[in-house]
């Protein structure tokens, strides 16, 4: 489901690098030609890609591209360009930031990644900021906060298909009464929602669903403006809906006062590679509008033309 568009025949490494010294020679920068080359080469091409610019040229293509662009622009082709997990890893340090926080960029990276890919994310983490992801979110997050994202940044799921259903109808009683409760920060209802896998976890939330007569999200808003319930809302939706949980970031990007640039560009550039056609899907569902048409309604310029790449318009090069 992804919505990358590869060309038919795609040119050797060498040859993209080669275009892209001739995108950044002379007085101005071809941002069309750096579009059409990196906008339509998978995660291991763009690999490669770096690699060979390294060998040939003797620098680093992420910060030619740094030093050539700009604004947004820059960021999705930076972000693009990386390798997975350096983005997860830059993307959860960025938002332990005290101007660029966010919660629920944590959250989301930790229950959408496999459990290879968020152990690659730590990893990367580690080498780039000399400690670990935990530490950080431990250390730049506070109370309920803390006490459900470092279990989830820690997670390793099992990835398998199984469903032990005497189980789910267990955790899904478990579930009601910890919310009959209040008890949303209780021990054992983030320790179901940090190890469990995505399709255990399903099974349980249909548990409940049928049992109690509600889907637990909806349960959880006893209070909608409680910033804590409505991370572990949305927690919930990245480990069993993440294309609900994406159209609603994407709908609150671009369906308001001024666009947020930062949550677009997180999310085309992330699941490009990934789900972003079935993202696409439930955008144009929930809101009568083709998510295409959104961006190019909100955006400009180059930006605009990068996101759409992404998306599958233009021609692969």
């Amino acid at each position: 489901m992804a919505t990358l568009k590869l060309p038919t025949t795609v040119p050797s490494p060498f040859e993209d690098c080669e275009q892209l010294r001739k995108a950044f020679a002379g007085w101005g920068t071809n941002e069309e030609l750096i579009i059409k080359i990196l906008a339509h080469r998978n995660g291991a091409q763009r690999k490669k890609i770096q690699e060979t610019y390294s060998e040939a040229y003797g620098e680093d293509l992420l910060k030619d591209l740094d030093s050539e662009l700009s604004s947004d622009f820059q960021r999705a082709v930076l972000l693009w360009t990386l390798e997975p997990a350096d983005r997860d890893a830059y993307l959860v340090n960025e938002a332990t930031k005290k101007l660029t926080a966010s919660n629920f960029v944590i959250m989301e990276i930790a229950c959408t990644r496999s459990s290879d890919q968020l152990l690659c994310a730590r990893k990367a983490y580690h080498a780039k900021y000399k400690k670990s992801m935990e530490e950080d979110v431990a250390h730049h997050t506070s109370g309920d906060f803390r006490k459900l994202l470092v279990p989830l940044v820690s997670a390793f799921r099992y990835e398998g298909d199984e469903v032990n259903m005497t189980l789910a109808k267990s955790e899904a009683k478990t579930f009601h009464q910890k919310i009959c409760d209040k008890a949303y920060n209780d021990d054992e209802l983030i320790r179901i929602l940090a190890t469990r896998s995505k399709p255990q976890l399903n099974a349980t939330l249909n548990h409940y669903n049928n049992q109690f007569g509600n889907a637990i999200t909806k349960d959880l808003k006893a209070d909608p403006e409680d910033e804590y319930l409505k991370l572990l809302r949305s927690t919930i939706k990245c480990l069993t809906v993440p294309e609900k949980y994406y159209e609603k970031v994407l709908r609150m990007a671009i369906n308001k006062l001024g666009t947020d640039e930062k949550a677009l560009t997180r999310v085309i550039i992330t699941r490009a590679e990934v789900d972003l056609q079935r993202i696409a899907e439930e955008y144009q569902r929930r809101n009568s509008v083709p998510l295409d048409r959104a961006i190019a309604g909100d955006t400009s310029g180059d930006y605009e033309k990068m996101l759409l790449a992404l998306m599958g318009h233009g021609d692969a090069c």
